[in-house]
């Protein structure tokens, strides 16, 4: 892969083979965030779990202290009263049937899915459109609900989902440059904690098998994490 100049700059500040304490890591990531924009702020973990077994599955959402920065476009699935909640509350969209079928036809203009639960069977009609880009409404995730206003609330505010990949890694976004050094740890570190919290009892040897920091345009750093 050809990286641009800045990009190598960047490789010069710091040792990339090397850990380092997560003060010192987020020093080097927010040193080398040199883009024009404010750069995402990503946090990568590799966990030594197998994700191929179900009972060694890691999931789990965490409201961060500082919030994402990031503007969330709320979709809201309900009817009637639950529809004029989430109105109330500040969803960027609301619907039923025609919203189901917007997305059918292709609409995909919005950053989280939520529903209600007597309108799963609706919603599973768009599961082989949402599932694979994330956005599939779930319990576990607290974007089926009854409490509607809440979910918007906890979303708007910087709720973020935090799930193993197929490489059995999770990416998790923890805010922008422009939040500074310390908001950026605060926020590390609640999702860490979480992370940690969600071990599966079926997961055996070292859990935390590494974990890297890097913003959108820069390189990865890596952390130095124990439990």
């Amino acid at each position: 892969m050809n990286r641009g100049k800045r990009y190598l700059k960047s490789l010069e500040s710091f040792d990339k083979t090397s850990a380092y304490d997560v003060s010192t890591a987020m020093d080097n990531v927010l040193n080398t965030a040199t883009a024009k924009f404010d750069e995402t702020i990503e946090l990568h973990v590799k966990l030594g779990v197998d994700g191929r077994n179900a009972d060694q599955q890691v999931r789990g959402v965490v409201v961060l202290p500082n919030g994402t920065g990031k503007n969330v476009r709320v979709l809201v699935i309900a009817r009637g009263d639950k529809a004029d909640e989430a109105t109330k509350a500040g969803a960027d969209y609301v619907g039923a049937e025609e919203i189901v079928a917007k997305i059918n036809g292709g609409w995909l203009d919005f950053d989280v899915a939520i529903t209600t639960p007597d309108m799963m069977g609706v919603v599973g009609r768009i599961a082989r459109i949402l599932g694979p880009k994330g956005l599939m409404p779930n319990p576990k995730s607290g974007t089926v609900t009854t409490d509607v206003a809440k979910a918007i609330k906890d979303v708007k505010a910087g709720k973020v989902e935090y799930r193993l990949d197929k490489t059995n890694n999770v990416h998790v976004i923890i805010g922008k440059k422009s939040f500074g050094k310390e908001k950026l740890i605060e926020n590390f570190t609640a999702i860490m904690d979480a992370i940690v919290k969600a071990k599966p009892a079926a997961a055996k040897g070292q859990y935390i098998k590494g974990v890297t920091l890097a913003s959108s345009m820069g390189p990865g750093v890596k952390v130095t994490y124990t439990i």
